[in-house]
């Protein structure tokens, strides 16, 4: 299995995207920097887009794809639980945000196709079992563990506050793609809205390693890139890294990793 971090912020900038993570160069997850670091051949080969919840940061790219699917006379398939497929069509893909691109050029044949995925419920999506967990966010949201036909897997967190440790009891993933959105300066503030630190993190990890008996390799993702933040997270993920004798890894855009 192959992942790409297309996106690995929470703000964009000259050097960094909104988040978005590519597995073998076919599914999407989240849409957030999706077509600013593909061409327009490599977004032809992505058969399905998985949303974890309706923030901009993570479907921004999901309009420039769709339009690219109109030309091109395409169907883009993008699953998401009910709650985020209803703020799109209400609020996004609407005639006045976005031109309604599931029902352009046709309802038979849109542009945008929406299914709809159940939490706690395996799902095949082309080759992967796709299984959705429900994560604690500011709006309703889930993370994915994607496995291939070889049985290799990841667990793509999205954005998630702390309390994990239900989901560890359904997934046996072989790498943690987790949201750290800051540095422990805002260790009191991140819960509410929804997002780690590497302090609130590593207990997560703690229960993870105690439930499974292992702990996989970790790359986090969603940093905002300001207030020395980065340095920040490094430091403070290298000492959980040492103090739990695992690799953390902090993930940029263009990073490629094997599993």
């Amino acid at each position: 299995m192959n992942i790409k971090i297309l996106g690995a912020h929470a703000l964009e900038s000259r050097r960094t995207n909104f988040v978005s993570v590519l597995v073998d160069n076919i599914l999407a997850l989240d849409a957030g920097g999706l077509t600013q670091k593909l061409s327009l051949q490599e977004q032809e080969r992505i058969k399905a887009v998985l949303l974890t919840h309706s923030h901009a940061d993570h479907i921004e790219g999901l309009a420039g794809l769709a339009m690219h699917a109109f030309l091109s006379n395409i169907t883009v398939e993008v699953y998401a639980i009910t709650d985020t497929i209803t703020a799109l069509t209400t609020h996004v893909f609407n005639s006045v945000i976005h031109p309604d691109f599931t029902r352009m050029p046709s309802p038979d044949k849109p542009s945008l196709r929406f299914h709809t995925i159940k939490p706690n419920k395996a799902q095949s999506i082309d080759d992967y079992s796709v299984f959705a967990l429900p994560v604690r966010h500011s709006v309703p949201s889930v993370g994915y563990q994607i496995t291939d036909q070889e049985g290799k897997s990841i667990l793509y967190s999205g954005d998630t506050g702390p309390g994990l440790p239900s989901c560890w009891e359904s997934i046996s993933p072989s790498l943690l793609i987790m949201d750290c959105a800051v540095s422990d300066r805002w260790i009191s503030e991140a819960p509410r809205l929804g997002h780690m630190t590497p302090g609130l993190l590593k207990p997560e990890l703690v229960k993870f390693r105690q439930g499974k008996g292992y702990l996989p390799p970790v790359v986090l993702i969603h940093m905002v890139p300001m207030l020395g933040e980065e340095k920040e997270i490094a430091k403070e993920a290298a000492q959980i890294a040492q103090e739990l004798n695992t690799t953390i890894e902090l993930g940029y855009e263009g990073m490629e990793i094997n599993i």
